[in-house]
């Protein structure tokens, strides 16, 4: 009598164990876990040695310390083209990329007119100016873009944007890749082939100072070719998104003098079907922390409510439209 009393007290036992975990079942567990669920966000950037890179790297630390469930990477690439097509095949989630070459993107125009407009971007932010610059050593004996002529050129990544600003500076100047010798390397890459002497010049288009340029000014004095009145004038009126700038003097070390150029503008670009929610807390995460972002680069100091929105050549992300709403700043 005794054994069977105490089987039962274990049946009983176990019943109540087995209703417990019943109660407890994927949809309490689902209604009290305070974990959300991880959304990775790839970060389409360019080279290490230019802009891009190091500021998509304070981004995505940005991102993962201050949106919950998201685990963001920073991605080397061969930037704005190429980051284009990363975003149109769902590669990358996020994306830095020059205003102009959003702008083609979007209407299928230039470089996207054979293959069609890509109309699943979104804007989120412009955050500081991209400068065309032509690097060359200081004895090449090259001092104007036409002196360029039958000069071995790096002219960008294939697919970049530097590549584009490379082909439209030239045609200013009546000239194509036809009147050079061009070389599509990266931007370290270039600086490399520039120190050994396999180029004489080469096109960055990035924010200022520029590592890469930095880095061959510690071992070569350089110089850095300005454009004409006439090529700027010319860039500007057909081009919207080209803007006379100037280089000021003392930027890299040994370049004293001011330099003229035009410049762009480098965009963060979302993919569209990402969230508005999710949108909308990364755009908040970034603007909170500014000084973050700023401590990454120097052109990172440049990205301010005021200026966010400046030459935004996409439509905006409707996450990204609630957070300026919010500020006041739409």
């Amino acid at each position: 009598m005794k054994k069977r009393s105490k089987l039962l007290a274990v049946l009983m036992s176990l019943l109540l164990v087995g209703a417990m975990l019943v109660g407890c079942g994927d949809g309490e567990q689902a209604a009290d876990d305070p974990k959300p669920k991880t959304q990775f966000i790839s970060i389409a950037t360019g080279g290490q040695a230019g802009t891009y890179f190091p500021l998509g790297g304070a981004m995505a630390e940005i991102f993962n310390a201050n949106v919950p469930g998201v685990n963001a990477t920073a991605e080397t690439t061969n930037a704005s083209v190429a980051n284009i097509s990363l975003l149109e095949e769902g590669k990358a989630e996020l994306a830095f990329i020059q205003n102009d070459i959003s702008y083609y993107a979007y209407e299928g125009a230039e470089m996207f007119a054979d293959r069609g407009a890509v109309t699943n971007i979104a804007g989120v932010a412009t955050l500081y100016p991209e400068v065309i610059q032509v690097i060359t050593l200081a004895d090449s004996g090259i001092n104007s873009i036409e002196d360029l002529k039958g000069k071995k050129v790096a002219v960008g990544a294939p697919a970049s944007g530097t590549e584009a600003n490379a082909r439209q500076i030239l045609a200013a100047y009546g000239m194509t890749f036809d009147d050079i010798q061009p070389d599509f390397l990266s931007f370290g890459e270039a600086v490399g082939n520039l120190k050994d002497g396999h180029v004489d010049a080469a096109f960055l288009t990035a924010g200022l100072p520029t590592a890469a340029v930095q880095d061959l000014g510690a071992t070569h004095d350089i110089k850095i070719i300005s454009l004409s009145d006439a090529a700027i004038e010319s860039l500007t009126s057909e081009y919207a998104f080209y803007a006379p700038f100037t280089i000021e003097g003392g930027t890299y070390t040994k370049v004293e003098e001011d330099v003229t150029t035009v410049a762009v503008k480098a965009m963060l670009v979302a993919k569209a079907e990402l969230s508005k929610d999710l949108v909308y807390d990364l755009t908040k995460a970034l603007f909170d922390n500014l000084d973050k972002f700023g401590a990454a680069h120097q052109r990172g100091k440049d990205l301010t409510l005021d200026t966010a929105l400046e030459a935004m050549s996409l439509p905006l992300h409707p996450g990204a439209e609630k957070f300026y709403k919010e500020q006041g700043i739409l």
